[in-house]
């Protein structure tokens, strides 16, 4: 494949704006975290933004692929995982690089049609030194077949000692997309997310779902080393999740449990 071995670099400053937006959209209490401050886990994501004009997007609101990330004929895009090291925090409002190649593209057969998965790997560097690792999976899939059977997601465990219930509302999912500058149009037109790409309502963002799991990951152990996350099927904003930890040897495991007991998503946490 000629994407593998492309590679892009973005330069940003690590915005105080955007880390008080987030601050007050995930509902933390106290202040905000200030300029010099260690940026919180996962909190890059609302960094180093790829903004596009209208003419370079998709039909999904997501910049056009074909250039940096391949066009294989499989216009559904979905976040599937990704695997984090923290090695150093970022520092509030200092300038800082992420560099981004891809690493794999697979083309597979899968339970309900073609799909592709393009691998990447991140480094967000600052003052000279990598302060975060990412590996990162996206998966690709063709258009949704009304008359196809919908995918049977797995079953989530049920054995959890530490449990937290939430929902996304609309304005939740809008205010995320807007912090991330993802246009992804199924976390907040309705009418796309149903009738293009045949979701029952606007779908979680699979990077919210971790970060809420990084929260109660961050409260159990302190400072994170590694957090590693997969998607197994989505979550919307009519429903109510569990969010669940069972702390292990090695740290915790943690998943995503939807309303009829699906698992939404699996990690765990060093």
């Amino acid at each position: 494949m000629t994407h593998v071995g492309k590679t892009r670099e973005q330069n940003d400053r690590i915005d105080p704006e955007r880390v008080a937006a987030l601050h007050a959209m995930l509902s933390r209490s106290g202040p905000p975290p200030q300029l010099g401050d260690a940026l919180p886990p996962f909190w890059h994501y609302i960094q180093f933004w790829d903004a596009k004009p209208p003419a370079a997007l998709g039909r999904d609101g997501h910049p056009k692929i074909g250039d940096f990330i391949p066009d294989l004929g499989l216009p559904r895009r979905m976040w599937a995982g990704g695997k984090l090291k923290f090695k150093h925090p970022l520092i509030i409002g200092e300038k800082a690089t992420k560099l981004t190649r891809i690493t794999n593209v697979a083309e597979k057969q899968g339970a309900t049609g073609p799909l592709a998965v393009i691998s990447m790997t991140h480094d967000f560097v600052q003052n000279g030194r990598t302060c975060i690792q990412e590996d990162q999976s996206l998966l690709y899939r063709e258009d949704h077949d009304p008359l196809s059977p919908a995918p049977i997601p797995p079953a989530a465990p049920t054995n959890e000692p530490i449990r937290r219930d939430r929902s996304f509302s609309p304005t939740d999912l809008f205010r995320y997309s807007a912090l991330t500058f993802n246009g992804h149009r199924i976390h907040y037109d309705r009418d796309y997310a149903n009738d293009v790409e045949g979701y029952p309502g606007l779908v979680v963002h699979g990077p919210l779902l971790a970060q809420t799991l990084i929260e109660i990951a961050e409260g159990m152990l302190g400072q994170l080393n590694v957090f590693v996350f997969r998607t197994t099927a989505p979550l919307f904003d009519h429903e109510t999740a569990q969010f669940c930890a069972l702390p292990t040897a090695e740290g915790l495991d943690l998943w995503v449990r939807g309303p009829d007991g699906r698992m939404c998503m699996t990690a765990t946490a060093q």
